[in-house]
């Protein structure tokens, strides 16, 4: 009975050791008396000799490498740019990259990136990089990257520029054409709102005029008669007592 026991734990050892679970997110890849499998698995349990063979796992999530250094411009200066990295292992080019890099990519990446940002970076000018320029030269690079890191296997999802820090005398310059550019918006928007006040009372007066000119055209001695004629009829409608003086042509009322 003991050693039925004894049996039983040993076998429920092996039967343990012989297992890999891969979690989601990563890829196993087998490795039999140190040779490489060509075939990846995914997440799930993968059987194996544990005697002969063992299960490489690899992280195929997206990772970030995060980096600070000093960014070469167009006109020689230095940019100092914190820096993340965007990239995943291709999950049907893990045993590839397990066989031709090995499971420290990250010093690989960090190294093409610097290859690549120095070639991108020294095509523009130091204020692009703190322009609406940068997500051109993001793009650029995360490209030149990829020419290198994809037929490894690796893929870039994104290369971006967080912190960037030009040089105080550069700094300085940008933030005073700056402050002037705005301050020239700003006095074309005053003119222009002056312009259009000053139109306002143009149309304005000349509405006036052309309303004066026409009452003045339309008021001939016939209008003033009947007009006068039309007050009389309504004075004499009225209850109250009144003295009325008139030439006979404009009537003037005392009460």
């Amino acid at each position: 009975m003991r050693t039925l026991q004894i049996i039983t734990i040993t076998l429920s050892g092996l039967l343990l050791s012989s297992c890999a679970i891969v979690r989601p997110g990563e890829v196993g890849v087998k490795q039999k008396l140190g040779k490489l499998s060509e075939k990846s698995h995914s997440q799930g349990p993968v059987w194996f000799n544990p005697f002969t063979t063992k299960v490489i796992k690899t992280n195929v999530q997206i990772n970030d490498i995060e980096l600070s250094l000093s960014l070469p411009s167009k006109e020689g200066l230095s940019v100092v740019a914190q820096i993340s990295i965007l990239y995943r292992i291709d999950q049907n080019s893990v045993p590839k990259v397990i066989r031709s890099i090995g499971l420290g990519y990250e010093n690989i990446i960090s190294n093409v990136f610097r290859s690549a940002s120095a070639d991108v970076c020294s095509k523009y000018f130091a204020k692009d990089m703190h322009s609406g320029m940068r997500a051109e030269i993001e793009n650029a690079i995360k490209n030149k990257m990829a020419e290198t890191l994809f037929p490894q296997g690796i893929l870039m999802e994104a290369v971006l520029m967080k912190s960037i820090q030009l040089p105080t005398g550069l700094a300085s310059s940008i933030e005073q054409k700056l402050r002037a550019e705005q301050d020239a918006m700003r006095m074309v928007f005053i003119l222009q709102q002056e312009k259009l006040e000053a139109e306002r009372k143009i149309i304005e007066a000349t509405g006036t005029k052309d309303a004066q000119k026409i009452l003045s055209e339309g008021l001939t001695d016939q209008i003033i008669k009947i007009r006068s004629i039309e007050a009389f009829i309504e004075l004499a409608k009225s209850q109250n007592s009144k003295v009325i003086i008139t030439d006979g042509k404009v009537p003037y009322l005392v009460e």
